[in-house]
């Protein structure tokens, strides 16, 4: 028996080691992901902006029986061409690409909301002036659906549903929905 005897025996030591070099290694590979993830939230929010202005870009738009162009657009009762319709254009989905519109023209910009359906930016986002890319925003893409949505009692005929899909570096997509309605007889 040996009572004047201190200190740790090797077996102790390399007990110690190998648990603190498991919990160092964990940690390490914590703060590997966190950082290699730190990018993430930002490409998230400006994604998600880009797709907040589109939508809000739409919904400002008229959505009109007629193309906003046409002689009857403000007083037409239903997307006919005739008595109380329009005069020569109804509204289709999709721009009236024989009149040449395009977000970016100048004399024909979009004028409805049906206008952007289809319509997608690749290769960057533009303002509505057209190319370049705005700065910053060179790898990002987006997309815009407008599709007919019957609403809370709305007709589909009376409402729309707009969907814009941005996608980012890093394969980061996020989607947004909004809604549209035609909320007098023919705005």
């Amino acid at each position: 028996m040996r009572s004047g005897c201190r200190g740790v025996t090797l077996i102790e030591v390399i007990m110690f080691t190998v648990i603190v070099g498991i919990a160092a290694g964990g940690i390490l590979m914590v703060f590997a992901n966190t950082s290699r993830a730190s990018a993430d939230p930002l490409i998230r929010k400006q994604a998600l902006a880009i797709a907040e202005s589109l939508v809000e870009e739409v919904r400002m738009m008229p959505f009109t029986f007629c193309d906003p162009d046409d002689a009857n657009a403000s007083t037409a009762t239903g997307a006919f061409v005739g008595v109380n319709g329009c005069a020569a254009t109804v509204e289709a989905m999709g721009p009236e690409a024989a009149q040449g519109e395009t977000r970016y023209a100048a004399l024909r910009p979009f004028d409805n909301v049906n206008d952007y359906n289809g319509f997608a930016m690749a290769g960057g986002i533009l303002d509505i002036t057209g190319p370049p890319a705005i700065p910053g925003l060179g790898a990002y893409g987006a997309t815009v659906v407008v599709a007919p949505f019957a609403f809370g009692g709305i007709a589909a005929a009376e409402a729309l549903q707009i969907t814009v899909t941005v996608t980012g570096p890093g394969n980061i997509v996020v989607t947004l929905d909004g809604i549209r309605t035609r909320h007098a007889p023919n705005l």
